[in-house]
């Protein structure tokens, strides 16, 4: 049952305390799984103590051990070093704190880390985040990129020499973090949430120049893989190995070989653009020198073919006018008038056909090949023939 209080009748510094150390008590020893974030060792102690800590969060626990104990343990234990450890909790009254009194210290060999990197790397692949469907592409010039990498660091000065060397107006926010250790993990995991809140941030770097498979671990953490998968920002992995592949490398939306390689990865080359736009102008000219010479071509040719036709009209035209004049003449009264005849007419342009249409005395226009004139009936021609006769 519950401890009855109140504020009128409180429960004493003394009571409280030893009621914990009772409940504390009960509890039996437990396996404990964690990383040595602190060990301090004191030449002549009996009890020694350690801070192991969780890789995945920012929790820890007071370990205590006899040097004995500690003693045995092999290999030696060393801050970063994982182990196992079997422990009874234990409540110091007087102080008010909580500790773990270690009764056996396993560590934990690197074919068991990699066994369990193997079970955590089936699991997340089976959630999906390492699926290519879920990566994201990076933008082609990044106006700002954010970099997470070691304090003062080779690979920092990689990323940053050869990208501002191929672009150099690119614009960097830099975390300098622990990217070894006992820190990495929590240092680089507020790094990460910092950088992809920042406005313009276009994409983000997490680089380190490699190491031996132990100092890789922290980028094989699980929460540190989920809060990449959960960026919003294309996160780029630009851990300097060539054997090993930390999960991050899966979960990031690009995997870089080396941090030089995520230089080259994240901007383009402005040599290389200009380069590739002169080369452009030159294909285009060409291309369109090529296209003025076909149509100047094309245009001749439709010239030469337009003047022929042209001219075969003209021809053709020419003869049927010729052809048509000459019906014409050959129709025409003139025509009959060059051979010797003429057309007679009266009053009034009458043509005359018949000499009774002209009487004695009357005058009539006779008109012939090359001009005209007028003449006068004086006689009947067949009277006149008579009296010849």
């Amino acid at each position: 049952m519950a401890f009855e209080s109140s504020p009128e009748k409180p429960a004493p510094v003394r009571t409280v305390s030893r009621m914990l150390s009772d409940w504390i008590g009960r509890l039996g020893p437990i396996w404990i799984d964690g990383q040595v974030a602190e060990f301090r060792p004191r030449p002549g102690a009996r009890n020694l103590y350690l801070t192991l800590r969780d890789p995945d969060v920012d929790m820890s626990l007071t370990i205590v051990a006899d040097a004995a104990l500690l003693g045995s343990v092999t290999p030696p234990i060393e801050a970063g070093q994982r182990v196992v450890v079997f422990a009874r909790p234990e409540f110091w009254s007087g102080r008010g704190s909580l500790q773990m009194r270690a009764k056996e210290i396993r560590p934990v060999g690197i074919g068991e880390l990699l066994a369990q990197l193997e079970r955590l790397k089936g699991v997340l692949a089976a959630e999906g985040l390492f699926s290519p469907a879920r990566k994201r592409p990076l933008p082609f010039i990044p106006q700002r990129v954010g970099l997470i990498c070691g304090r003062a660091s080779a690979a920092m000065t990689d990323v940053l020499v050869n990208a501002q060397e191929r672009w150099p107006a690119v614009q960097f926010e830099i975390r300098e973090v622990a990217v070894q250790g006992v820190a990495a993990v929590p240092t680089v995991t507020e790094a990460l949430a910092e950088l992809d809140a920042l406005p313009g941030v276009d994409v983000i770097v997490i680089a380190r120049g490699g190491g031996s498979v132990e100092d890789l671990l922290p980028f094989s953490n699980e929460s540190l893989v989920r809060a990449v998968a959960a960026c919003t920002t294309p996160v780029v992995s630009a851990i300097g190995h060539e054997q090993d592949t930390p999960l991050l490398d899966l979960v990031a939306d690009l995997r870089a070989s080396t941090p030089t390689d995520a230089a080259k990865r994240i901007v383009p080359s402005l040599r290389e653009q200009q380069d590739l736009i002169a080369g452009m102008r030159r294909r285009l000219s060409t291309h369109l020198a090529h296209r003025l010479d076909r149509e100047r071509s094309l245009l001749a040719e439709r010239q030469r073919r337009s003047s022929s036709i042209i001219r075969n009209l003209i021809e053709h035209s020419t003869r049927d006018v010729t052809h048509l004049s000459a019906r014409v003449r050959a129709l025409s009264p003139a025509a009959t008038l060059d051979r010797g005849y003429a057309i007679v007419t009266g009053a009034g342009g009458v043509i005359i056909r018949d000499a009774a249409q002209v009487a004695i005395g009357d005058e009539v226009r006779v008109r012939v090949a090359s001009g005209e004139f007028t003449s006068t009936r004086i006689a009947n021609w067949a009277t006149e023939q008579g009296s010849s006769t």
